[in-house]
């Protein structure tokens, strides 16, 4: 297997299962928690987050190279403007996925309400930007990293979309039931995850 492939999947895997942004690094746990109650809107909500942390990473990666990084005249760069700039373009992304659903699938529009705008200021999208930046990825990495923690994000919150879609039928006590048997199961998940510590693609 070529070096390059073999590094692109190892980033791939690392996003998706070792170093997941929901369950690991716990970024996005708002819609993560809010959107989670039925298998279907979460399965909108995670697509969504793979199309704007794919694209964000493809977009941002040339506007921090080009221009943010990019010396001008006495040595000074623009890199101070990183996170301002991240969010215009990660906004502007939401805007085209929000109108998209309005007119495409309503339903899921609906199901989704305020959330789906909160992916603007969903921390794991900006985060994936970002840690593009600190961890010098090239092109292909960065748009690997983006789209393997977007199907990361959406691995997690199906997951825990079906746990709560079963508990639901189940008995808990009475101080557990709604939010906090919720936060139990999450946090179960996430042990579970731990297990892909140390996992290495040769």
């Amino acid at each position: 297997m070529p070096a390059s492939i073999a590094s692109l999947l190892s980033i791939a895997l690392g996003a998706v299962l070792v170093n997941n942004f929901v369950l690991s690094q716990f970024l996005g746990i708002c819609p993560f928690m809010g959107v989670s109650k039925k298998v279907d809107t979460a399965l909108g909500m995670g697509m969504a987050v793979i199309f704007v942390m794919g694209v964000a990473s493809a977009v941002n990666w040339p506007i921090n190279k080009f221009i943010l990084e990019r010396q001008y005249g006495g040595g000074g760069t623009l890199e101070f403007l990183q996170t301002v700039t991240f969010i215009l373009v990660i906004a502007s992304l939401v805007q085209f996925v929000e109108m998209f659903l309005q007119k495409s699938v309503p339903s899921l529009y609906e199901a989704l309400g305020v959330y789906l705008p909160l992916i603007t200021t969903n921390c794991a999208v900006l985060g994936v930007v970002l840690q593009n930046t600190q961890k010098g990825y090239t092109f292909a990495e960065s748009l690997t990293y983006g789209i393997g923690g977007g199907i990361g994000f959406l691995v997690a919150i199906v997951l825990f979309a079906s746990v709560r879609e079963r508990m639901e039928f189940g008995k808990c006590p009475k101080s557990f039931e709604g939010f906090p048997i919720a936060l139990v199961a999450a946090s179960l998940i996430a042990l579970a995850f731990m297990g892909f510590s140390g996992l290495k693609v040769w």
